[in-house]
């Protein structure tokens, strides 16, 4: 019997096809059995948060504070003129808006601190006092006396073109030092708007001359040399940085699914968005213990976009919602009056 030549090609073609299919096979068997592995090392199914009874912690942003539309807005664009009315009078970064958060149930209250022309650290915002006092220049450009007699509600502005503040925040502008006597067994987070390095050895020798501020200060963030100093001269102060917080959420994202912790998720704080922490291996439960483990605290923000500017806030129940039962972080709110444990009337 003569088998024709392409008869030949035809079962040498079948021979070659079954051995492909015996290799996707086994492919498709090793990805399965990895996959499962991944799930199983990864998945918060068979574990328990924390603790049954725990409460995550609420971090009120600027204290009880004025909102703005955010539509568009600038880099540098005052956002006091995009004032919009939340039915408050407090002010943010004052000593009454810090007063009226912790009274809301707020554990902590995040601040923000620059240098003064004598060397003060003022709680103050913005980089330059045009948008909000009726005072011009910058906030190292004037000693902290001259700062204390501007307006801070000056510059908020009404759509119909009414000052809804002036007048009201006049000599509210408050120092650290007024900060932490006022509240000398309150947590806060200190936000340095600069990026000097002297920015932060000033701090770290205010504290060091002041010891008892230290049971104050939770953590220190923002500019990354100051955040960086105050925390290498300050025994056991955590700081983070937009820096910090984008190498540690990457790291994770390549290596956390064989549980290891990169060595920038240890003993800080994790900023993470609503809308990543999914994408978090081991989220939620697992996540969260690998993060104690390591020494860390998590803090939950608002989902981020490409148009976001700042930190967005966990500002609504309906937000509040999408945290994991039994998370035992920190949330952060720019809303502490919509979503504090002691609120009434909470808003929708």
């Amino acid at each position: 019997m003569v088998i024709s030549k392409s008869t030949t090609r035809i079962v040498a073609i079948v021979g070659r096809l079954s051995g492909v299919v015996k290799v996707l096979r086994k492919a498709m068997l090793f990805i399965l059995v990895l996959a499962t592995a991944l799930w199983c090392i990864n998945t918060s199914i068979t574990t328990s948060p924390l603790s049954d009874n725990s409460q995550a912690a609420l971090l009120a942003h600027r204290g009880v504070h004025q909102q703005y539309d955010r539509d568009d807005l600038g880099r540098f664009e005052c956002t006091a003129t995009r004032w919009y009315d939340t039915g408050h009078l407090y002010l943010e970064n004052t000593l009454t808006s810090m007063q009226a958060a912790f009274e809301l149930g707020a554990d902590l209250v995040e601040i923000d601190i620059q240098r003064t022309a004598d060397d003060q650290l003022a709680v103050f915002h913005d980089g330059t006092i045009e948008c909000r006092t009726e005072g011009s220049g910058g906030i190292g450009d004037h000693t902290l006396a001259e700062l204390q007699t501007l307006d801070v509600g000056y510059g908020y502005t009404a759509a119909n073109g009414q000052h809804p503040f002036r007048g009201q925040g006049v000599g509210q502008l408050p120092s650290l030092r007024e900060v932490f006597s006022a509240f000398p067994e309150l947590k806060f987070l200190i936000n340095f708007k600069s990026g000097r390095r002297s920015d932060g050895e000033l701090f770290a020798k205010l504290v060091e001359q002041n010891p008892q501020w230290r049971q104050n200060v939770w953590a220190v963030y923002g500019g990354h040399k100051p955040s960086q100093v105050a925390s290498e001269r300050i025994s056991g102060l955590k700081s983070f940085s937009r820096e910090t917080i984008k190498s540690c959420l990457l790291n994770y994202l390549v290596k956390g699914w064989s549980t290891y912790i990169p060595k920038s998720c240890r003993n800080t704080i994790v900023l993470l968005p609503l809308n990543v922490a999914p994408l978090m291996w081991g989220w939620p439960y697992k996540f969260e213990n690998r993060m104690r483990k390591a020494g860390s605290t998590i803090v939950l923000v608002g989902a981020i976009n490409r148009s976001n500017l700042g930190v967005i806030g966990i500002d609504s129940e309906s937000q509040v919602q999408k945290v994991p039962v039994g998370f035992s972080g920190h949330i952060w709110t720019n809303r502490i009056e919509v979503i504090g444990r002691n609120t009434a009337n909470k808003e929708e």
